[in-house]
Formats: structure tokens, C-alpha cells, sequence
């Protein structure tokens, strides 16, 4: 039989995955196509263009990051908990960004507007998924900037809470940026939302 401590972490995953389905389900069927065509009259100003540049930093900081870390740990320094939570930061980051390459891959799916002569929302009424289809043109799902702004931003609401209401505000804002300038489906932010948060509660479990 399983201790309350032992099960708790098994529902909270079962409750996030089962809310994550729901969310991205509901998405799918009602949200993505009439918001994004909505987007799409906003004719993509600067301003939320701007905000979709706020994960731009982010893995290239990460990996600065861990190599000073790694550079350091080999000259004796030993992290407590100010450390673990910056390691945690970069960890997160990285695993992200491989994780959601990956499942851009398996997923295929269209994006809501043309850039490169793919197939679109807005271009051609193109809208589905199109498994292990591979290509710059089908990969729009999860998003990759709500993944990588989310992980190191989840792992910091993880271990600081008590600025919890700061670590939100860079998440919301690439979150509009991108639909403002209907750069990803609905489904796809809160794909990379919940993956994102995935990678930051695996990173902080190991890192302690």
C-alpha cells in the first residue's frame, strides 16, 4: 500500500497530465483556429513581436551558466541552496530545449501562419497534425518559447516562492507575445507550458 508521502507526487502528476489533455483537447476543438484567425487581423504589431524576443537569452545564459557551474565544482566549490536553484535554472533550460525538438518531430503539426512556404492556418486552411512528418513546417507544436521560458521560470516558483507573482510575469508575457502576433496555436502555448513545468519539477527532484 502507498504512504500519503509516497502517493502524492503520483496524483499531482496524474492530475497535471489529465488537466493537460483536457486543456490541450479543449484547444484543439473550440480555441486554436478562431483565435488565431483573430490574431492574424492584429497584422502581428511590433510590440508583441518584441515580447516573443524575451526567451532569446535564455539557453545561451543556461549554458554559461552550467559550464561556470561545472568550472567551479571542479575547483572545490560545493552549491547550497542559492546554487542548486541557479543549476536547477540552467538544467531545466536545457532539457527542454531537447525535449521539445524532439516532440515537435513526433507531433508535426502545421503552424497557424506561412513564413517559409508551409502549409498554415492562415495560408491554406492547413490545420492538423501530422505524425514523425519532420521539416521546419510542421513544427509548431509543443512551443518551444513557452517551453524554455517556463522551465527555468517553474523551477524558480518551485524553490522561491515567496516571489511567485515575479516569476509569472516573463511566462504571460512571451505567452502574449506570441499569440498577438499568431506565432503558435493555443494548444501549442499550454503544451509548452505544462512541458516546460515538467522539465522544472524533474530538474528540482534531482537536484534536491
Amino acid at each position: 500500500m502507498d504512504t500519503p508521502t509516497a502517493s502524492n507526487p503520483r496524483r499531482r502528476f496524474f492530475r497535471a497530465a489529465l488537466s493537460a489533455v483536457i486543456l490541450i483537447g479543449l484547444s484543439i476543438a473550440f480555441v486554436d483556429r478562431p483565435a488565431s484567425t483573430w490574431a492574424h487581423t492584429l497584422m502581428h504589431p511590433a510590440f508583441f513581436v518584441g515580447l516573443t524576443h524575451l526567451v532569446d537569452p535564455v539557453l545561451p545564459v543556461a549554458l554559461i551558466g552550467l559550464v561556470a557551474a561545472g568550472v567551479a565544482a571542479a575547483c572545490g566549490w560545493r552549491p547550497q541552496a542559492c546554487g542548486k536553484t541557479l543549476i536547477a535554472c540552467g538544467l531545466a533550460a536545457v532539457v527542454a530545449v531537447v525535449i521539445k525538438e524532439q516532440l515537435k518531430f513526433v507531433f508535426g503539426r502545421t503552424w497557424p501562419e506561412t513564413w517559409i512556404g508551409n502549409p498554415s492556418w492562415i495560408g491554406n486552411g492547413a490545420y492538423g497534425f501530422h505524425f514523425f512528418h519532420g521539416g521546419e513546417g510542421w513544427a509548431s507544436f509543443p512551443s518551444g518559447h513557452m517551453t524554455m521560458i517556463t522551465a527555468p521560470f517553474a523551477v524558480l516558483w518551485q524553490r522561491i516562492r515567496r516571489w511567485r507573482w515575479l516569476w509569472v510575469v516573463p511566462i504571460f508575457a512571451v505567452a502574449i507575445g506570441l499569440f498577438g502576433a499568431d506565432y503558435h496555436f493555443v494548444s501549442d502555448m499550454i503544451a509548452g507550458v505544462y512541458l516546460g513545468a515538467a522539465c522544472a519539477t524533474g530538474v528540482v527532484a534531482l537536484v534536491g
